[in-house]
């Protein structure tokens, strides 16, 4: 599903306009960004929750030239931790 069909689908489940479900789906994800990008976390109960980790630094091997050892700089990256009424979704359980 792209964003275009999440769109039309919220709009059809909320009875709202595309418009209006395009603005809460970019306010939505802006919020969320804004929020790992000051290093908070969003948590939806039952769905999962969403963080920021730093991953460490570490030395790497040059693609180009495997012979050459490359430092690879540490990098904050996004996470997702599944809630258990996805996972159990997922499961098949409901």
């Amino acid at each position: 599903m792209n964003k275009a069909e999440l769109v039309s689908t919220l709009a059809a489940k909320v009875n709202i306009s595309k418009k209006q479900a395009e603005d809460t789906i970019e306010a939505f994800t802006d919020t969320v960004m804004q929020t790992l990008k000051a290093g908070g976390e969003v948590t939806i109960a039952g769905f999962g929750a969403f963080s920021a980790k730093q991953r460490a630094g570490r030395m790497g091997v040059n693609p180009q030239n495997p012979s050459e050892k490359i430092q690879i700089p540490p990098v904050i990256v996004p996470k997702f931790k599944a809630g258990k009424a996805l996972k159990d979704i997922l499961k098949g359980k409901k």
